[in-house]
């Protein structure tokens, strides 16, 4: 499926942008500790069904986006819901909306696949921006490792389902991929939007 604004396309990714992801991931970040993340939560069994989108300006790829299932630990009959992680745009192209559009159309997939609640890691006051409310743990939702309290409000969730804010709460489990706690140690100068 693909999806174009007046200057970029966005498309669900397939085995073959292995390469391109991992570019995009590099430049976005400076190292390749998150393209590494990125392809590893591409083949982790664990994280499906995930989307996985791209975004081109003509032939070349300049943000990718990775939305990967999250549910509640202990709980094999969680709704379905995921966890965004990473989002990389490539700094040439950073604050030219490259990232929005990915977050939506990403969203707007998880939706019409029926994800219930989407959560992220991340920038305190650019995930807001994009429909995500700050401190989820307040709401309910506990991550999966605790964060500090000055990361607190890092740990964000929007509702993107018919049951909204009427899903059941507690303590959140990642894929194999995102299991580690070396994922949730945040900080703000590690993530790209």
């Amino acid at each position: 499926m693909k999806a174009k604004t007046a200057q970029y396309m966005f498309r669900q990714t397939t085995v073959s942008d292995c390469a391109a992801i991992m570019e995009v991931e590099k430049q976005a970040f400076g190292y390749a500790k998150e393209a590494r993340l990125a392809v590893r939560l591409l083949g982790d069994k664990t994280a499906e069904p995930r989307v996985s989108l791209l975004a081109f300006d003509k032939q070349e790829a300049v943000g990718h986006i990775l939305f990967s299932r999250i549910c509640f630990n202990g709980q094999a009959d969680s709704p379905l819901m995921h966890i965004l992680a990473p989002l990389a745009v490539k700094p040439a192209r950073q604050r030219q909306g490259v990232g929005g559009m990915l977050i939506q159309e990403g969203l707007r997939l998880l939706r019409a696949a029926g994800s219930e609640l989407v959560f992220v890691l991340g920038h305190k006051e650019y995930y807001p921006k994009h429909g995500f409310a700050p401190d989820a743990a307040r709401l309910g939702y506990l991550p999966p490792y605790p964060l500090s309290d000055e990361n607190a409000a890092c740990w964000m969730v929007q509702a993107i389902g018919q049951r909204g804010g009427a899903v059941t709460t507690g303590t959140m489990k990642c894929c194999d991929g995102l299991c580690s706690p070396e994922h949730w140690r945040h900080e703000a100068s590690d993530r790209s939007e």
